[in-house]
């Protein structure tokens, strides 16, 4: 059993106050024993026995406990209220140039998150535990596929519940807004670095862009979108590559255009 520390703090100042009372009993036993007189002195004023000792410790360890749990819970509240004041400004970037109402954005982001503390809270709970490697594995597994299928449902009733209230072109917008605009930022990339692109490659490339972006719409950092779509990324690299094109030297041309093109923009600007 696992205890916190305002009921160690309680647990100890109880084991403190017995040990305490047992001392004086065998102290007083052996003095009797050897026909010693007792002591002139005691050891505490009648008015401040052994009873009220362990009330004032038992007091003392509420206290200390309670201030702990108040100061666990006002941390909670900020880190939510924090959230909260983090996701609506986030929507309000993506609804205001829409101009659309919230259609539950915020509350899509604070679902994700619970789901994601959840998710938190049972690998910790999973690592504390003495399992073999085996059994942890398996553990971590089953809540791996336990937060997916979460984050599935919610992902499809999140995209049912856009389509009711916008349309089509908007929920594409809606999507891009939650993924910072990495979907069709990457696609003209790979257009402009590939001219010479195929129909059929570049069908292939946006699909890939576009399923990294309903998976990225689920994380809830801006480091785990971009994660997501570097991985698919990787995909679409490889594909190209085995198509015959040389990715390497295909991006320092790419490169040079740009700062061509850029050269050439300020000239303009300048004369």
């Amino acid at each position: 059993m696992k205890y916190g520390s305002g009921q160690i703090h309680l647990i100890l100042t109880e084991k403190f106050a017995l040990n305490m009372k047992g001392d004086l009993l065998a102290k007083k036993n052996m003095l009797s024993k050897k026909n010693l007189p007792a002591p002139s002195i005691q050891l505490f004023p009648s008015f401040f026995n052994f009873y009220t000792i362990l009330r004032v410790l038992l007091v003392t360890g509420l206290v200390f406990f309670f201030v702990q749990v108040f100061a666990q819970t006002g941390d909670a509240k900020q880190q939510e209220s924090a959230y909260r004041k983090v996701v609506t400004e986030r929507s309000a970037k993506i609804v205001n140039t829409l101009g659309i109402t919230d259609s539950g954005i915020v509350g899509q982001y604070t679902r994700l998150n619970d789901i994601d503390e959840q998710s938190k809270a049972i690998l910790a709970e999973i690592k504390s535990q003495s399992l073999t490697k085996e059994n942890a594995d398996e553990a971590l597994k089953k809540a791996a596929e336990k937060k997916s299928s979460q984050l599935m449902q919610l992902h499809e009733e999140f995209i049912a519940h856009l389509h009711k209230h916008l349309s089509a072109d908007q929920v594409e917008k809606v999507k891009d807004g939650m993924t910072y605009n990495i979907c069709p930022i990457t696609y003209a990339a790979y257009l402009d670095m590939l001219p010479s692109l195929t129909t059929e490659q570049k069908e292939k490339i946006y699909g890939w862009l576009k399923e990294a972006r309903e998976l990225a719409m689920d994380e809830g950092s801006s480091e785990k979108k971009h994660a997501v779509f570097g991985k698919y990324k990787g995909r679409i690299n490889n594909y190209l590559s085995a198509a015959g094109y040389d990715m390497k030297k295909e991006g320092e041309e790419w490169q040079k255009r740009i700062k061509e093109r850029e050269a050439k923009t300020k000239e303009q600007k300048s004369s």
